[in-house]
């Protein structure tokens, strides 16, 4: 493990250790999606590239970029998170699909106070999901990446995009909308966790400008969707059960009396109206991929 120089940290206060198995499912519902877009970003990278995942979570993505270097003959997959138990996650996943022909190392470190520089080799391509929106200085934070990056080198930022969609819009029980509701709910939560963090600063830019006030050429964007219609089967109601709980879990001082007796009964598994129960969840999404080149 090289040594990133700090301990494990977030600015959210998410136990993100205690969501490990709900993230390992989602990176098997992703592993298709994940794979496509490990390839095209890799596509252009030079032999041997070093290949840098920051906070690589559960490690699905790190397993779909340590394969796409494997089968361009090999290279190097920096992974960074403030987690220790993720970062363990991510480097067994990324070990297993790399094999002999891929390096991979490890680094406990706070991309939102550390420059990433400091902390890794130089990189051919960042690649960073979900991950920047946490950190207090969000601008910062793309400059500090970008500045991580050899010449030529590639940063993709993986934010926005539509988000994600499991629960049918009436559920015949409580009020017709709850997923709705608890999405607004968590977008509030957000609001309000960003509002009382340490050092925030608004961006006030989307980001492909952000990567373009970091320096970077060729920004561009490119969006991947995770599809499993209903019925989504035993994987996708396993993952919902997780999510919504995880969900419920963020924003339960914020639900009215009906909704939170609704969720309550929803992930009951004694309940008749628990969510194991039904044939008619699913799983959507779409996440947005910006990425460019440091001259």
């Amino acid at each position: 493990m090289l040594n990133g120089g700090v301990s494990a940290h977030t600015h959210d206060d998410v136990d993100w250790a205690a969501r490990l198995a709900g993230m390992r499912r989602l990176d098997e519902l992703e592993r298709s999606a994940l794979a496509d877009v490990a390839s095209k970003l890799v596509a252009d990278l030079p032999s041997g590239a070093t290949v840098v995942d920051v906070g690589s979570g559960s490690g699905g993505m790190s397993a779909a970029l340590a394969e796409a270097l494997r089968t361009r003959g090999g290279g190097t997959v920096v992974l960074v998170d403030a987690v220790d138990e993720l970062l363990a996650a991510a480097a067994q996943q990324a070990r297993g699909a790399g094999g002999d022909h891929v390096t991979v190392h490890e680094v406990v470190a706070d991309a939102g106070t550390q420059p990433l520089a400091d902390a890794v080799p130089g990189a051919d391509l960042v690649w960073a999901s979900a991950v920047v929106h946490h950190l207090p200085d969000q601008q910062l934070a793309v400059d500090r990446l970008v500045a991580a990056l050899n010449p030529g080198g590639v940063l993709a930022v993986a934010e926005g995009g539509l988000g994600m969609r499991c629960l049918p819009w009436d559920l015949g029980l409580g009020r017709p909308g709850l997923e709705l509701r608890l999405l607004a709910h968590r977008d509030a939560w957000f609001e309000d966790m960003r509002a009382d963090m340490p050092d925030a600063r608004r961006m006030g830019h989307g980001w492909n400008v952000a990567l373009g006030r970091a320096g970077l050429e060729h920004v561009s964007s490119f969006s991947y969707v995770v599809d499993y219609p209903a019925p989504g089967g035993p994987a996708v109601r396993e993952f919902v059960l997780d999510h919504l709980d995880g969900l419920a879990g963020m924003v339960e001082d914020r639900l009215g009396d009906e909704d939170r007796e609704t969720v309550q009964r929803l992930l009951d598994p004694q309940d008749r109206e628990h969510l194991g129960h039904r044939d008619d969840l699913y799983l959507l999404s779409t996440r947005t991929v910006h990425a460019g080149t440091r001259p």
